[in-house]
């Protein structure tokens, strides 16, 4: 990268010296992170900002912007700190916002401070040499804070704007999570010229016995197109997305409906309400959270971030002098049905990718298991496509039953299912007395099939007082379906799972003690009681992503 040199000595030595630290997922050098902020694509160049503590490896009582710019969001270089306290709106911390590109290709800032009473208001920054692409300076509007929490929202819980946009009436819009007592909302708000915002009375959403919404995004996405579309586009071809995290849960959902903007009430109208069951729609339905995306003009998509935090204890995260990284980006749309959100790992991390392992045509018998070799499991990407046997011969299950938590129990997983369970055996020890498990199981309800796809992590790691969850996710297959996709990304302490061609969406944090660095093993396995066939299995070795800092000179 031009003009900025690079020394990535300490980021290796901490690699080399800790088996959790990730090689090819984002991770700051050092200290606590956690939700991505404003992502952009600049003058050639990709911007991530972040939540960080400078001040240690746990959540900080002033936490600030750090930046890092990429040109491929592979690999990255760490910038001098980008937004930090030094005025009213903000003197006791910087919190999550977003970027919006306004007319003259200007990026803004709109992000949550923390003033002297310690109530979360609403802050602008912009660059201050908009014809720098690394944007290293950063200025705050004379006129901070622009927002403050209107009446129905405690000052307390009014916070992370969006990415903003331009409605037909040439207004700006942006909205805010917040709180008012035991109800969540999403506060919508409105601007002539980005800097006076006029609060809409109706919140744009609100969900009872949630507690505060944070981190809401709001953009559309084709109908009949992978591509990504800009935050302001509002016709026929597209539909809307309303993304909302809840910090009660640390569950990031969606809701997909139609935006109604040239009315008395402008209002968002999902075509399902959030009901707080499994039912509702998640980004992913592991260890993901407060996710950003933004619009990726370089290449005409929409991209993903999120963070994921660790589960380990705090002590631990002190010890090792770090805490939290970012998923890898993902580009994602609607699926043809309309009815979710498709996702898949941008693929420039392909690039990293080398040594490559393949499988074809294997069959796996009941109860069979085979270890994909020649590969470094601890950093792998390996996708494999499994032949399936007739479905009508699948399990039938009382509709009842249709619920993800209750399959996935200790129950439902001592049964020997027909089909499945089948899939990958990812950071195992030789003996497997360590491994988390990433698998499919068919079952027939009704008229209809359905996989239920599951991280188990109850026998991760043989550590003692941490995390050992079952993720779990149930998604409707095509009655015609001959074979199903699952993709793992395994890089060292956290695993990234891809179902049915990003149909649904696993991550996991996992701290395994013997399956480590060279001591790792990858297997594919069937515990079924029908044959499942290897059509296809590639794997390959991941090399470390660069991660250099900026040098000053």
């Amino acid at each position: 990268m031009e003009n900025i040199t690079k020394d990535d000595a300490s980021s290796n030595s901490i690699n080399s010296e800790q088996p959790y630290r990730t090689w090819y997922h984002f991770q700051p050098p050092k200290n606590w992170m956690n939700d991505p902020n404003g992502p952009l694509y600049y003058k050639g160049v990709y911007h991530f900002f972040y939540q960080y503590n400078p001040d240690g490896a746990t959540f900080g009582k002033t936490m600030i912007w750090a930046h890092s710019v990429s040109k491929d969001l592979i690999n990255w270089t760490h910038l001098n700190d980008a937004i930090t306290p030094s005025c009213t709106g903000d003197i006791n911390s910087c919190f999550s916002g977003s970027a919006t590109i306004l007319p003259g290709d200007i990026p803004a800032m709109l992000y949550t401070g923390i003033n002297e009473k310690r109530h979360q208001v609403q802050n602008l920054a912009m660059p201050k040499d908009p014809s720098d692409p690394y944007l290293k300076e950063w200025e705050k509007h004379h006129q901070n804070p622009l927002m403050t929490a209107p009446s129905g929202v405690e000052e307390c819980e009014f916070r992370d704007p969006s990415t903003a946009w331009k409605g037909k009436d040439g207004k700006w819009r942006v909205i805010i999570g917040a709180q008012n007592g035991d109800e969540g909302k999403v506060i919508l708000c409105k601007s002539d010229d980005f800097v006076t915002w006029i609060v809409d009375p109706s919140p744009f959403l609100a969900t009872q016995g949630t507690g505060v919404i944070e981190c809401p995004d709001f953009f559309p996405v084709y109908i009949n197109s992978e591509n990504g579309v800009d935050t302001t586009m509002e016709n026929s071809s597209v539909r809307h997305v309303l993304k909302i995290s809840y910090q009660r849960t640390h569950i990031d959902y969606y809701l997909i409906g139609k935006y109604v903007s040239d009315s008395e009430q402008e209002k968002f109208i999902p075509d399902e309400k959030y009901s707080g069951t499994w039912k509702d729609l998640r980004l992913d339905y592991g260890n993901f959270f407060a996710s950003k995306s933004f619009f990726d003009y370089a290449k005409n998509r929409r991209i993903i971030w999120a963070w994921v935090e660790e589960t380990d204890s705090r002590q631990d995260d002190i010890e090792k002098g770090w805490a939290g990284l970012q998923a890898i980006p993902r580009k994602f749309w609607l699926d043809k049905n309309g009815k979710q959100l498709m996702q898949w790992p941008i693929e420039e991390l392909e690039k990293l990718r080398y040594n490559q392992i393949s499988i074809t045509g294997e069959t796996l018998l009941s109860r069979s298991i085979l270890e994909v070799k020649g590969i470094t499991a601890s950093q792998v990407d390996v996708e494999v496509l499994f032949e399936l046997p007739d479905l009508q011969n699948a399990e039938l299950l009382d509709p009842s039953d249709v619920d993800p938590q209750i399959l996935s129990s200790e129950d439902y997983a001592s049964r020997k299912g027909v089909i499945g369970p089948f899939g990958l055996q990812v950071l195992a020890s030789k003996d497997q007395t360590e491994k988390t498990t990433i698998s499919f199981k068919i079952y027939r309800v009704l008229d209809r099939y359905i996989c239920l796809m599951c991280s188990d992590m109850s026998r991760s790691t043989l550590r003692e007082g941490l995390g050992k969850k079952i993720y779990a996710t149930i998604f409707d297959i095509d009655p015609n379906l001959k074979t199903i996709s699952l993709r793992s990304l395994i890089d060292r302490s956290i695993i990234e799972s891809f179902g049915d061609g990003g149909r649904a969406c696993i991550t996991s944090r996992v701290y395994p003690l013997l399956a480590i660095e060279k001591d790792a093993h990858l297997y594919v396995f069937n515990d079924g009681i029908q044959s499942v066939v290897i059509s296809q299995l590639n794997a390959w070795s991941m090399k470390k992503a660069e991660f250099g800092v900026e040098s000053l000179i």
